[in-house]
């Protein structure tokens, strides 16, 4: 299933829900008496893997912490003290007021509370890991609310032991696991780094994955030996080990496992859904699930807002967050088996927070579609827009001023050309600014910026946007305004390439056929060919690939405006 999902272009992390629920003890499992044969792939008793899916949410807190270490979690305290913190509070608080208002007792409105509020660390990472987004604002916002989240489910499970637990129990388990922590960061900062060095000496990649797993199983083991959760003491670890020259060949090492027991995790959450129980009382669930998602968006986006992100990394990362989460889960057992609450309570926030879960893939499908199409403008110093040029004398217009554009502005400079620049990176505009480049904040993709750039007596547009879509409305609206314009473009391949030239590029640069040719002439020369024949067969040889992408947009008016008519105007600006 999981190939067919990403053969679809969907989510993995639905995949391996449905797989769960298909083999789980409310899927096919119930038809395992009429057809015998499906007992064989059939897992009545999900208690038999959650120990493996404990391991996988282990494994993940280890490798957030590989990613964070000690000096990226102090950078990051603003979002992870500062809008995480708030976000657990004010949602811990709301949701619990909302079930007391609803009739439920002050106990089990008091669990409820902070397990609800807790999102899905594994599915949320997951997802934004297979969308490639971890790295970005709505990343990073999410990752410093589920790191707090994290760290805040220790003092919740303290509390809720502190109810359950009578006399002086409370005081030598709290005393436990003070000297584990403390134990743990001790013999970290003592054992890992020599121990991986005498593993890094013998050479053996098997004696490496014995030493990572044993790293994370025994951080877990020994957090779990105290009653606190497996997940800390595997984060512990990985913070240590984070600041050791080791790092990205644990991360490279570990990566594997992390996602096979990851999907196990979400298999038995699967298997934990009785769609029959769901579809008896879809209404409840329904509007349960409902108002738990829009109270936290609410206050995700509102919080996001007042840290300084814009509206719509607050909204995706609302929708992302909103659903319930693996702790929640935790959190509703031990106050269970504590006798804090009974069974019978526990099952309706267990269902509401398991059915939003398996919806964040599509939250945060909706969160893009959201950005998309209501994209809002952030406030931009007026110093960098884009003034009204007190001139008409030909430039170079450029279009994003990344490392692909800054090199193309560079020789430009060499040559003597004069451009001007834009980009939507308020950071990367104020830098050049400083270092009296003209380059402004702005959206190029619109007509009437276009003509504020004089584009009407431009000598070319160098399009070198990474985001292809905005670049191909961009060539389109250029085409549009002025015929004979030079539009030379970064093309994603060969196809994106013909494409271009259909819509109107003279030039289209496609960064794999680039690449390509590039490493064959560093190739060539380090064999001792010599430079002349070289550079003369890498230039035949992009000319035939040109022609050959010129030939898979037929219908496109190719316009005789390519390198050649470039390289004329350098020597006449010189």
């Amino acid at each position: 299933m999981i190939p067919l999902f990403h053969r679809l272009r969907l989510s993995p992390v639905l995949g391996f829900i449905l797989v769960g629920v298909a083999v789980g003890p409310f899927g096919l499992a119930m038809l395992a008496d009429r057809v015998p044969l499906l007992g064989i792939i059939m897992l009545n008793r999900p208690e038999t893997i959650e120990p493996i899916a404990e391991l996988g949410i282990s494994m993940m807190m280890f490798m957030i912490g590989l990613e964070l270490s000690l000096e990226r979690l102090r950078v990051m305290r603003h979002l992870v003290f500062g809008f995480g913190l708030s976000q657990f509070v004010l949602c811990a608080v709301t949701i619990g007021a909302i079930a007391y208002a609803l009739g439920a007792p002050p106990v089990l409105a008091a669990v409820v509370g902070p397990a609800l509020s807790m999102s899905s660390t594994a599915v949320v990472v997951q997802v934004l890991s297979h969308e490639k987004r971890l790295g970005g604002p709505v990343g990073r916002a999410s990752l410093g609310v589920l790191l707090l989240q994290d760290i805040a489910a220790v003092p919740v499970l303290f509390v809720i032991g502190v109810f359950g637990a009578r006399g002086n129990m409370v005081t030598w388990a709290i005393v436990q696991a003070v000297l584990v922590i403390l134990g743990l960061i001790i013999a970290g900062r003592l054992v890992l780094r020599p121990l991986f060095r005498s593993v890094a000496r013998t050479g053996s990649p098997e004696l490496f994955v014995a030493a990572c797993l044993l790293v994370i199983l025994a951080t877990g083991l020994a957090a779990a030996e105290v009653d606190l959760p497996m997940e800390l003491g595997s984060l512990i670890a990985g913070l240590l080990l984070a600041e050791t020259e080791f790092r990205r060949q644990i991360e490279v090492t570990i990566d594997p496992f992390k996602g096979l027991l990851l999907g196990v995790f979400l298999i038995s959450v699967g298997m934990s859904l009785d769609l029959a129980d769901i579809a008896a009382d879809a209404p409840r669930v329904v509007l349960g699930g409902i108002v738990l998602v829009v109270v936290k968006l609410v206050i995700v986006a509102c919080l996001a807002r007042a840290f300084g992100l814009r509206w719509v990394t607050g909204l995706q990362a609302g929708l992302l967050l909103g659903p319930g989460g693996e702790f929640g889960f935790v959190i509703l057992g031990l106050a269970r088996a504590g006798g804090l609450i009974g069974a019978d309570v526990v099952r309706f926030p267990l269902v509401v927070a398991v059915a939003t879960m398996a919806c964040i893939p599509l939250m945060s499908t909706l969160g893009r579609l959201l950005a998309r199409r209501a994209p809002i403008a952030p406030a931009i110093d007026p110093a960098l827009l884009v003034p009204m040029l007190d001139d008409a004398t030909p430039r170079v217009i450029i279009a994003g001023f990344g490392r692909v554009g800054e090199t193309v502005a560079s020789m430009l400079e060499v040559h003597g050309v004069a451009y001007v620049a834009v980009d939507t990176d308020t950071d990367r505009v104020a830098a050049q600014r400083k270092l009296r480049r003209s380059v402004y904040w702005g959206d190029i993709t619109r007509t009437e910026l276009l003509h504020r750039l004089h584009v009407e007596t431009a000598r070319a547009l160098v399009v070198t946007m990474s985001d292809h879509a905005a670049s191909d409305r961009l060539v389109a609206a250029a085409r549009a305004v002025r015929g004979d314009l030079l539009i030379v473009v970064r093309a994603r391949d060969a196809r994106h390439a013909a494409h271009l030239y259909a819509i109107g590029a003279s030039d289209a640069v496609p960064e794999t056929i680039e690449a390509s040719l590039q490493l064959s002439e560093a190739v060539l020369i380090d064999l001792g060919v010599p430079m002349g024949p070289v550079i003369a067969s890498i230039h035949e040889r992009r000319a035939e690939l040109q022609a050959e992408i010129k030939a898979m947009a037929p219908q496109a008016e190719i316009r005789p405006l390519g390198r050649r008519r470039l390289r004329d105007m350098l020597p006449r600006a010189g």
